[in-house]
């Protein structure tokens, strides 16, 4: 273990011994606290989560890294973006290319964007068309949103490619009454506007639930301007979900989930006039934009036999995302610089068997077909196609009463490159009540993606990328759960990590004339590794007051030889959130939050720092009536300039309010 690693864990542990001691500052305070494995946190009543096993089992009986969301913690935290609301979650941090609605990257762990699974009621809403297949975070906004759980390592044995730095499901909300609803309208800084509504009932052997959201904002100038930007880029976006299922019989479910997303946002780029110093074109403002749209559905049938031993689930699943941008000016000849569609059709059967008391078998087969048809300006059109049929089982089994483990194994056979297996095994022990015990290790791959395949500098010789990745931990509650504290260890080694390589001359290994022409092409050429710390503590001193704060530390170093710095880029080293939450006898809340995030790169080929910084937030909410909610916010207090992309702009000072009304 390297001295810098063992300094930073034991920075972090005095660092969250000092957080117990509530400076005045903090006396007023943080929304509560998610419940988390491998991170811990104090839970009132058993949490049930789905992700970790596709199925639902206790958190106490998990044994890989999850943190819940839940919808209070989410309406607590009051922010619309969730980036944002990720970004305080242990282990993950962010890059945002400028202000809201500009394209936005999670890191799980320091694994690559691209190496997280995003799932939409449960439907993987990856982009295909995507030179990486990553998902944009810039267009999910919280709209109808009950819960968000975050499953952390290499995951792929029961979500297949791209699942090497974890896994992020998105839930909507369903109804639990005959008839219920509620709607929420937001405004401040920025010209910002953001307002949404759900309804919903549950009638006998019939259950909906409908949302819808409209969020705009002027924003700030994408191009930073501290660099020269004038022009604000604003964002615009609306969205719908729904959600209908109706009990057939008494064992044969239908089940029908719809979500639908649609934005518009302007950024700046590099098709400014050309620098005459430079003799190139530089990045500056633009009147550039770009329009996006998704489309995911969820079609199934879940039937229960063997008295509800096996319970069987058949679907249907659809991604579509469509992606326009355009230049008014016509500055490269043509309205249009990129068109990009993508699709996967998903069938997929999962069945979930009660083997015998305490134990429960997971298994199923997936055929998924992917397209895309991707059109830029300046480089040729491509579209391409290919199928991947997956096979799956994980074990869990309760084997002494305290002690739960797990095991399961994929087969995907790809198209183009071939066959791939991955493995996964993890174990939760409750040594005594109050002390939970967790280790576990993983698996990820993630396939080439049609892009790197099959444009004009693809190659179909390309290998998937491989990872192993393992953590352990512990998680302790004290005083009747009034101190939690936990912590996370983990590690990660990935390989075959595709790269572009450059060519300059036909005297370069592998850059044959049409890779020259093209100035490079797409290899199995990078590997990474990552070791780092989660940790967690949570006080409750009185029942009015939580105090609560994480802390990472991610090493995260790129392993191929030829990065001018070893730290991968964007991705800081150490990052912290503290938050105190106050709830006073007159019905008011209030809380002070701090987000902390490291030093990074901004490049892997460059030696431009990115500052650390520190982002202090104040929210508060009233309750007028059992139903009806007023609340307010105000961020970036101390209008903290930072950067997590170079040269892009960030939010300074904001303040926002709203009312929420439920029914």
């Amino acid at each position: 273990m390297k001295p810098t690693y063992l300094a930073a864990v034991s920075s972090a542990a005095l660092a969250l011994a000092a957080w117990g001691a509530p400076p005045s500052a903090l006396a007023q305070a943080t929304a509560p606290t998610p419940d988390i494995a491998g991170a811990g946190a104090a839970t009132e009543a058993p949490t049930v989560v789905v992700t970790a096993n596709r199925s639902p089992a206790p958190i106490s009986q998990v044994g890989q890294s999850i943190t819940v969301l839940t919808g209070p913690d989410i309406q607590a935290d009051q922010e619309t973006d969730v980036a944002d609301i990720l970004a305080r979650t242990p282990g993950l941090t962010l890059d945002r290319n400028g202000g809201p609605g500009q394209p936005t990257s999670v890191f799980i762990r320091g694994a690559d964007s691209d190496h997280t699974v995003v799932l939409i009621d449960g439907v993987k809403v990856n982009d295909p068309s995507a030179t990486g297949t990553g998902y944009d975070f810039a267009n999910l906004v919280t709209g109808d949103v009950s819960r968000i759980e975050v499953l952390r390592g290499p995951q792929s044995t029961l979500y297949g490619s791209e699942a090497i730095g974890g896994v992020i499901n998105y839930i909507t909300a369903d109804a639990t009454r005959p008839l219920q609803g509620d709607a929420q309208a937001e405004g401040g800084s920025y010209g910002t506007a953001y307002v949404r509504g759900g309804i919903g009932g549950k009638d006998g052997p019939a259950t909906f639930r409908l949302g819808a959201y409209y969020d705009s904002t002027d924003s700030v100038s994408a191009f930073d301007r501290a660099f020269g930007g004038r022009e604000d880029d604003g964002f615009h976006t609306a969205g719908a979900s729904g959600r209908f299922s109706y009990d057939l019989t008494p064992d044969l479910q239908f089940d029908e989930r719809a979500y639908y997303t649609w934005s518009r946002a302007e950024f700046d780029g590099f098709d400014t006039p050309v620098d005459a110093a430079l003799g190139y074109s530089s990045f500056g403002d633009d009147d550039e934009f770009g329009r996006t749209q998704q489309v995911v559905d969820y079609t199934g049938l879940n039937l229960s036999t063997f008295d509800g031993r096996l319970k069987n689930r058949v679907a249907y699943e659809y991604n579509e995302l469509d992606r326009r941008n355009e230049e008014p000016d016509g500055a490269y000849g043509g309205k249009s610089t990129f068109d990009g569609l993508g699709r996967v059709n998903t069938f997929d059967y999962e069945g979930t068997f009660a083997i015998a008391q305490g134990y429960t078998l997971v298994f199923g087969a997936q055929d998924e077909k992917s397209s895309f048809n991707t059109d830029s300006f300046g480089g040729p059109a491509t579209k391409a196609n290919t199928s991947t049929d997956s096979g799956y089982g994980q074990i869990t089994g309760q084997v002494l009463a305290n002690l739960t483990l797990t095991g399961g194994l994929r087969y995907d056979a790809h198209s183009t490159f071939g066959d791939h297996v991955t493995g996964q095994a993890s174990a939760a022990y409750v040594v005594i009540p109050g002390t939970i015990l967790r280790a576990s290790f993983g698996q990820g791959f993630k396939a080439p993606s049609l892009y790197q395949l099959y444009s004009a500098y693809g190659s179909l010789s390309l290998r998937p990328e491989e990872a192993n990745g393992w953590d352990a931990g512990v998680e302790q509650h004290f005083l009747q759960d009034r101190v939690v504290v936990s912590a996370t260890y983990f590690g990660r080694k990935t390989t075959n990590l595709i790269d572009f390589v450059d060519c300059f001359s036909a005297a370069q290994a592998g850059c044959t004339p049409a890779r020259l022409a093209n100035f490079g092409y797409y290899d199995n050429v990078a590997k990474a590794e990552a070791e780092g710390v989660e940790l967690q503590a949570d006080w409750k001193p009185v029942t009015a007051l939580d105090i609560a704060g994480n802390y990472t530390f991610d090493d995260d170093q790129d392993k191929s030889g030829e990065a001018v710095n070893d730290q991968l880029a964007r991705r800081p080293k150490a990052a912290a959130n503290l938050s105190a939450t106050y709830v006073w006898p007159i019905r008011l809340s209030t809380t002070v939050a701090a987000r902390y995030a490291g030093r990074s790169f901004d490049s892997d080929q460059s030696a431009t720092l990115l500052k650390s910084y520190t982002l202090v937030d104040l929210r508060a909410s009233y309750a007028l009536a059992e139903n009806l909610e007023l609340y307010g916010r105000a961020e970036n207090l101390a209008d903290t300039r930072y950067e997590t992309a170079h040269q892009y702009g960030s939010l300074g000072r904001a303040g926002y309010g709203g009312v929420r009304l439920k029914f």
